[in-house]
């Protein structure tokens, strides 16, 4: 299966249809009236749908288990013909397009092999996905024509003593997004440098700022103390976001100081210098981080 372990819940919606052709009234009318010999068609169909939702994994190999939070099947009537539509909706990682196409399948099938003892006619046509919604595909926040700086802070490394991990993992991420990568330095970690480093950034106008390295409990580590006083407007909700992210895989995340601010219209961030946490901060944040730059120029929320 895929891997999914990098991405984060999100409400998902898939809506499917799939559509069934009798061969004559007769057979509507059967369906209408309640006198197919097999039962009640609409009923049991619909109840055959939600279990091939809810079975889905178990049949199609790549499909993750996932939390059907909810699913609804109705029923439409044009002339001949019977639309199925299914709606299903997870708080999850990743879509449940599959599931409700699935779903609508099986109700199909359930249908036909209700019908087929009076009506040697019937026929599945047209299942499709019609709709799917959440994950990134919503965002419409892209990285394309930003600029970023990446700024490592380490005594070791900006001395050669050790090599540069994190930020070049911070700078394949971010290009993987578009991202033009305007500053990539490394300097010792300084408190007047870093606010240098910061100033001279925001005085360039590049929108996104990323320092990683120095956001530990050690007194030697004080890239959050040299930010903090520069950022004009703290946006908490960054913070929050990497925390929680990082605690939901190691444990020591929650001894990493991450910090989050505007400073003018650049938005500055401190992530920890460990290349996976450098990796799973940026990994928590994108894309959707990109809409505060919308949100800057004066665009809504």
């Amino acid at each position: 299966m895929v891997d999914i372990t990098q991405k984060q819940n999100t409400l998902r919606i898939a809506i499917a249809q799939a559509t069934v052709k009798v061969s004559r009234h007769a057979t509507i009318d059967a369906i209408e009236q309640g006198t197919v010999p097999k039962g009640d068609v609409f009923a049991m169909s619909k109840a055959a749908g939600l279990l091939g939702v809810k079975k889905t994994p178990e049949l199609l190999p790549d499909c993750h288990p996932l939390p059907i939070e909810a699913t609804s099947i109705e029923y439409t009537i044009r002339g001949l013909e019977i639309d199925i539509k299914v709606t299903v909706k997870t708080i999850y990682k990743t879509g449940v397009e599959v599931e409700a196409m699935h779903g609508a399948s099986i109700v199909a099938l359930n249908m036909y092999d209700m019908l087929k003892p009076i009506d040697k006619g019937v026929e599945i046509q047209h299942i499709k996905l019609l709709e799917k919604r959440g994950g990134k595909s919503d965002l419409n926040s892209s990285g394309a024509h930003l600029k970023a700086a990446v700024i490592v802070c380490s005594d070791s490394i900006s001395e050669g003593k050790n090599e540069d991990r994190s930020g070049q993992a911070l700078v394949a991420l971010l290009e993987a997004h578009e991202v033009a990568i305007e500053d990539y330095s490394v300097i010792p970690d300084d408190h007047d440098g870093i606010q240098e480093k910061a100033t001279q950034c925001v005085t360039k106008k590049i929108p996104l700022i990323i320092f990683t390295g120095g956001t530990g409990l050690s007194p030697t580590d004080i890239t959050p103390e040299a930010l903090q006083p520069l950022i004009e407007r703290p946006v908490p909700g960054i913070e929050e976001v990497i925390r929680r992210y990082g605690q939901e895989r190691t444990p020591l995340a929650m001894l990493s100081r991450s910090v989050a601010g505007m400073i003018g219209n650049s938005l500055v961030l401190a992530v920890p210098g460990s290349t996976k946490g450098a990796q799973e901060s940026l990994q928590a944040l994108l894309p959707a981080v990109f809409h505060i730059f919308h949100i800057a120029e004066g665009g809504s929320h």
